[in-house]
């Protein structure tokens, strides 16, 4: 049983934790998430919590550094460089770049590259534009597509926020030629304070994730498992599968 959701607006790759997001026409679809995405983290020296890895909710900075460049000798497109809040260029791998950020945390840090990606629950994060929409509009804040941090932004027919809770347990399907990439929805979207952080100067506004509790328990959007992997593209029909029982 299949019904058509609507379309793709809109694929982003975060090549490195926490920092800008870059969008794409295209992308290739693999087993971990959206290739390139979430490969580099900078990991908090000393932090043995399980969880080490330096986000945007301690430096909100973090957010106004914007990766760049394109290195594929890994077989997937990875960034080079990054551009400081300052507008300096720097090597992503430098020890300039690192000891800047350290300076920011004001503790020692070590960039990771990891293949498989640093992700906090999933590989593959999923919201409509209505969803969005709504959460911003009753926050009294313009919406910015930015502030949710999502791989796969999508248009749906329905405008009602919210209709991802009700996609758990089914499965995303993209496009119309064999073999069609697939995520299975396995869990929604707990927002953190992330949310509140304005994308262009990094200052909260705690209005965002009061109103996402308000209005949905704090979810918005949700996580999948990629089943099938393939090239997404901006454009393509989404449709919502569900398998049925014999």
């Amino acid at each position: 049983m299949a019904i058509q959701l609507g379309h793709v607006r809109e694929l982003v790759r975060y090549p490195v934790k926490s920092m800008a997001g870059t969008a794409a026409e295209s992308a290739y679809l693999g087993w971990h998430g959206l290739d390139g995405d979430r490969r580099f983290a900078f990991r908090r020296l000393g932090d043995n919590s399980g969880f080490p890895w330096l986000t945007a909710s301690r430096v909100p900075e973090l957010l106004l550094y914007h990766p760049f460049g394109l290195d594929e000798s890994s077989g997937e497109p990875l960034p080079t460089h990054v551009r400081t809040p300052a507008g300096t260029d720097v090597e992503l791998r430098s020890a300039e770049l690192q000891s800047e950020i350290a300076g920011r945390f004001g503790s020692s840090v070590e960039l990771m590259n990891l293949k498989h990606g640093v992700f906090d629950e999933a590989s593959v994060s999923v919201i409509s534009l209505a969803t969005m929409a709504g959460i911003s509009s009753e926050a009294g804040v313009d919406l910015d597509i930015r502030r949710f941090r999502a791989n796969i932004v999508l248009e749906t027919h329905d405008s009602e926020p919210f209709l991802e809770d009700g996609w758990v347990g089914g499965r995303l399907v993209f496009g119309d030629s064999e073999p069609r990439p697939a995520v299975t929805v396995t869990q929604r979207d707990v927002r953190c304070m992330m949310l509140n952080l304005d994308p262009d100067t990094a200052r909260q506004d705690a209005r965002m994730l009061k109103t996402a509790v308000r209005l949905n328990q704090n979810n918005a959007g949700v996580y999948g498992t990629v089943v099938q992997t393939g090239r997404i593209c901006v454009g393509q029909t989404v449709s919502l599968e569900w398998e049925v029982a014999c």
